[in-house]
């Protein structure tokens, strides 16, 4: 299940919040080991690697060609273990793997925020986009401040992808935009940390003050290809959290004339099944009001057997890319950068600016 191997850090190469990547001379236990790898670290769970470190590698992601995950990822520094750090918290994350880190949940009892989030049980009408993949976060979250600048924008992760925050690049640069980032489930190392999406969306609502959040997994979507066999299922069950929460799901349908799988051009049949199978509580369903008309006839052909219990809404999108090129990441879904999937991007940017327009109607 684990591809060991031993490394020796040979070079610094970069770093930022909670991840730093070195180069590491690998030691050859196959004649296809390559010689040298990127690594990443997790410095608050193995320690800084320093060059001339040896190091414990996993590589399975380098063995599987995994494009988000294209690291061999550190598992220990072990002539040079870290400190113990005593903290308050007795929530585990990745619990029973030999990483399992402890952490201080946003509502456990020593937490500051305990007292803030002991009472709670709803959001307060607050509009929740719930998206399939990370990529579309920041599409979302410049939907959003294009129209209400001024807007607390939390993002709630999921534990369908990337379990550790850190690993996002496109999440460092995005932190000045955020009021902050709640890690949900057996995902760990945001902000605040929660239990489920549940007591996240109210850690959002209620510990960061936010007027509105954004849910999805981390990096690194799962899938199988089969109709159900997907992490982004759990985007069903994030429209029917938050209208447990009293708030308002914004659901943004994954759209594409680019992908070249049948199954995810118009509409995904991710998109399909999360909210037309699993979500059972309604919807708005947000759409580009300018796509073309090939496709705009695609989606909404797809989309209408969801209503109802959902609805469309649409609102324009092609206003918004300026607000997207002007974004600190680079924006890129599967591999394809906002020039190669403008429906995709732009479709999320619309799903932002439903939300925003839901924070209008609450005043």
């Amino acid at each position: 299940m684990i591809r060991w191997r031993w490394g020796t850090v040979v070079a610094p190469r970069t770093s930022w919040q909670g991840s730093v990547e070195v180069q590491v001379a690998v030691e050859a236990r196959r004649p296809d080991d390559p010689g040298q790898v990127r690594a990443l670290a997790y410095p608050a769970l193995v320690g800084e690697p320093r060059v001339g470190d040896r190091v414990l590698l996993n590589v399975n992601a380098l063995a599987l060609g995994l494009g988000t995950g294209g690291y061999a990822l550190i598992v220990a520094i072990p002539d040079r273990l870290p400190e113990d750090v005593d903290a308050p918290g007795h929530v585990v994350k990745a619990r029973y793997t030999p990483l399992q880190a402890v952490v201080l949940a946003a509502d456990e009892e020593a937490s500051p925020l305990r007292g803030a989030l002991a009472e709670q049980t709803d959001i307060s009408g607050m509009p929740v986009v719930v998206a399939d993949l990370h990529s579309a976060l920041p599409a979302v979250l410049a939907g959003v401040l294009a129209d209400r600048p001024t807007a607390r924008v939390a993002y709630v992760m999921t534990d369908g992808g990337a379990l550790p925050a850190w690993f996002s690049r496109t999440l460092d640069a995005l932190r000045p935009l955020l009021a902050g980032t709640v890690t949900t489930g057996q995902a760990f190392g945001g902000d605040l940390e929660s239990t489920n999406v549940h007591s996240g969306l109210l850690a959002a609502r209620h510990g960061l003050g936010a007027d509105l959040a954004v849910v999805t997994q981390g990096p690194g979507n799962l899938g199988t290809g089969t109709s159900w066999g997907f992490s982004g299922v759990a985007a069903g069950e994030a429209v029917n959290a938050v209208a447990a929460l009293g708030g308002r799901p914004v659901a943004a349908p994954r759209i594409s004339d680019a992908d070249p799988r049948p199954r995810h051009r118009g509409v995904s049949h991710h998109s399909l099944t999360a909210f037309g199978r699993v979500a059972l509580a309604p919807a708005d369903l947000a759409v580009p009001a300018d796509l073309p008309e090939e496709l705009a006839a695609v989606v909404h052909g797809k989309l209408r057997p969801l209503c109802p219990p959902h609805r469309v809404v649409t609102a324009p999108s092609q206003d918004l890319e300026a607000a997207l090129l002007a974004l600190p990441v680079r924006l890129s879904t599967m591999g394809r950068g906002y020039q190669q999937d403008r429906a995709y991007f732009l479709s999320a940017a619309a799903a932002g600016r439903v939300a925003a327009a839901g924070l209008a109607e609450r005043g």
